[in-house]
């Protein structure tokens, strides 16, 4: 039988899982608490009975790997697992797929009083005193921007804010939203609708947006959909990412720079954190597509372009105070001109993100 699972996330420690767990019976409840994982130590709780475990190479992956899959696989039924704070259910979700199990759910708790300044903060995990092995460099904004982006389900626990509500709306439309003190959890788990994630992923070069959120402008939080098909000038994008970093909760999405011309780049952003990624190449470098996904043939096929192939910009910017104006008029104004389109096979761009690597994996 295989196992089925309810993720609990949330950067502040609850007791939404207990609260998840109850309405559940003959589930079973584990628990990790990752403070001590740069030392090697991790502690672990099943229902209750503590395990306190030492691993070799103190990092999330070891854990996930070494210690939650094989446990999930052998506990069976159902399980609710709250996770540490440092941990993003994306993460646990991609790990999941090497073992039998589903993901009912990911419900993640959102603390009304400090998640929006959280999500468009600088400081690391580190600064916080939450940091995941001594290599972790994440910013708070990373994480709690990814467990409620990630989630099917939302507790908010605190007095509403209208702000945080617009945000919310926009980085999550699909995602039910209930308060702690009101909490049912049969009913919000019912509220779940039929295209939620549920541990669900894709490869980078599907929808980015899931759900449709709402397109006006409200207590200052915005959407902004970028775009274009032809390429970004390298260096004149890496000056406008500042624009990015400032107001804005959320970036992601596909770009092209004129200096790898056959080369997907993924970029994102939360808070003040930024990550830069190889998604591969476009199917228009691409001579045999057999082994591309269907989705993303069809998708291809449906925008190509006899010059650009299925090479273009797509980014989704997700604003608490920015101005929508000034995000557009930067972005526009990093692609490369006329001139530089005719001459682009012939110029030597200076590439700042040649050498940048995909901080986006797992720890």
């Amino acid at each position: 039988m295989g196992t089925e699972v309810v993720l609990v996330a949330g950067l502040a420690r609850h007791d939404v899982a207990d609260e998840v767990w109850r309405a559940s019976p003959g589930s079973v409840l584990v628990r990790h608490d990752l403070r001590d994982l740069s030392e090697g130590v991790v502690r672990r709780w099943v229902d209750g009975e503590l395990t306190v475990l030492e691993l070799a190479h103190g990092c999330v992956s070891c854990t996930l790997r070494l210690d939650l899959l094989p446990l999930l696989a052998r506990l069976g039924g159902r399980v609710v697992v709250q996770l540490d704070p440092a941990l993003e259910p994306e993460a646990v979700c991609f790990a999941l797929r090497e073992v039998d199990v589903r993901v009912e759910a990911v419900v993640t708790v959102v603390d009304v009083a400090t998640w929006l300044a959280d999500a468009t903060a600088d400081d690391t995990l580190h600064d916080r005193g939450l940091g995941a092995g001594d290599g972790d460099e994440r910013t708070v904004a990373q994480v709690v921007v990814g467990q409620a982006e990630f989630a099917d389900a939302i507790v908010l626990t605190g007095v509403g804010d209208p702000a945080l509500d617009a945000v919310l709306d926009r980085l999550n439309p699909l995602a039910p939203r209930r308060r702690r003190d009101v909490l049912d959890v049969p009913e919000l788990l019912a509220a779940i609708p039929e295209g939620a994630r549920r541990g669900r992923f894709d490869d980078g070069f599907g929808p980015l947006l899931h759900g449709q959120p709402p397109l006006e402008p409200a207590h200052g939080a915005a959407v902004v959909h970028f775009s274009e098909r032809r390429p970004f000038h390298p260096m004149r994008l890496h000056q406008a990412i500042d624009v990015l970093l400032d107001g804005v909760v959320r970036t992601r999405g596909r770009v092209w720079v004129a200096s790898q011309p056959d080369v997907a780049l993924w970029l994102e952003s939360a808070g003040g954190g930024l990550s830069v990624g190889n998604l591969g190449p476009w199917l228009t470098a691409v001579e045999d597509w057999s082994e591309v996904p269907a989705e993303r043939r069809a998708a291809a096929s449906a925008m190509w372009d006899p010059y650009y192939g299925d090479r273009s910009q797509e980014l989704v910017v997700i604003t608490s105070s920015a101005a929508p104006d000034e995000i557009t008029a930067a972005l526009r104004e990093a692609l490369v001109t006329d001139e530089e389109l005719a001459l682009v096979d012939e110029l030597e761009f200076v590439d700042p993100f040649a050498e940048w690597h995909d901080q986006m994996e797992e720890l």
